[in-house]
């Protein structure tokens, strides 16, 4: 049976998942890291894997930004959970014919995130392949109190971001449809930051939460599915900023599809009590209910969602 007719990625996922007996295991899949209880510390792994021609392209990212947007990304799984990253494993798979100087330039990219965020290289492993393909294995720390899964959202709550969506995947399409300009927005899509102290100061008052990998409504609907609840996105309230609108114009797509159904913004997805909403900073975009659905209000209209988030298996935006 193919990947897509179940599911695509997700579905494979549910179809491996095996929940854990083991009492140390606090949070296993299904969330952006796992959280292992260790005597009185709480650990958190995660991993990620960026495929040449898939999540990068040596066309247009330097060999710098793709060893850093490799650290981005993990330590923006770690932050979603709520903790700070320490450590990494890096394996890579290299072409025979690749320059060395390649390899070493991604590390620089690597070292240089590892200097803004005082973590460290403390292996990896090393093989051939037809393309290059870097892989990442992250550990990180969170004290108990400080830990958010994407199970704690509570009808009522709404559903906020930290900052604006679309641009990463507005990058994406100007550089395959290699239309000039549009730097900024461009920049996003190679140069991606983890955005976890952009809520570090209020955590407390968050119940749950998710970075945004795969698109806004992708996130909505894991926090859903994992909360037992469902939701309403405001469309109207989704913050995109006006280069992104006109990049999208350019590639002749929609901005807000690139926001919903994009990914690879590593903002932040959280949901906070209405009595807790003059705590905390971000932009309301929706809504937690009851009813486990997800929807999405346009023009004084609720649709049920019509895409999904990225996804390896299946078409995206």
């Amino acid at each position: 049976m193919d990947i897509n007719k179940i599911g695509g990625e997700f579905g494979l996922i549910e179809r491996l998942t095996k929940k854990s007996t083991n009492k140390q295991v606090i949070k296993g899949i299904g969330d952006d890291a796992a959280v292992i209880k260790f005597g009185d510390d709480y650990l958190l792994f995660t991993t990620d894997t960026q495929v040449e021609g898939d999540h990068f392209s040596l066309d247009y990212f330097t060999p710098r930004q793709i060893g850093k947007k490799a650290v981005e990304i993990n330590v923006s799984d770690i932050g979603a959970m709520g903790g700070e990253p320490k450590f990494f494993l890096v394996s890579l798979v290299i072409p025979k014919t690749m320059d060395v100087e390649i390899i070493e330039n991604i590390y620089k990219g690597m070292r240089e995130a590892c200097n803004k965020y005082e973590i460290e290289i403390v292996g990896g492993n090393i093989t051939h392949g037809t393309q290059l393909i870097i892989d990442i294995s992250m550990i990180g720390e969170a004290p108990k109190q400080n830990l958010k899964f994407r199970s704690g959202a509570k009808p009522e709550d709404v559903i906020m971001v930290s900052g604006d969506l679309g641009s990463s995947t507005a990058g994406l399409n100007l550089f395959l449809k290699n239309i000039d300009g549009f730097d900024d927005v461009k920049r996003k899509h190679i140069e991606p930051e983890a955005k976890f102290y952009k809520v570090k100061p209020f955590l407390k008052y968050i119940n749950a939460m998710i970075d945004v990998s795969d698109g806004l409504a992708s996130e909505v609907t894991r926090i859903c599915e994992q909360s037992k609840t469902g939701a309403i996105i405001y469309a109207d309230s989704v913050p995109i900023k006006q280069t992104t609108q006109k990049a999208a114009q350019a590639c002749h797509k929609n901005a807000l599809d690139f926001a919903l159904y994009g990914g690879e913004d590593f903002e932040l997805v959280y949901t906070v009590s209405e009595e807790n909403m003059d705590k905390v900073k971000g932009i309301v975009v929706g809504k937690i209910i009851k009813k486990k659905v997800v929807r999405i209000l346009k023009d004084g209209k609720e649709e049920t969602i019509s895409g999904h988030g990225y996804d390896h298996f299946l078409t995206n935006v």
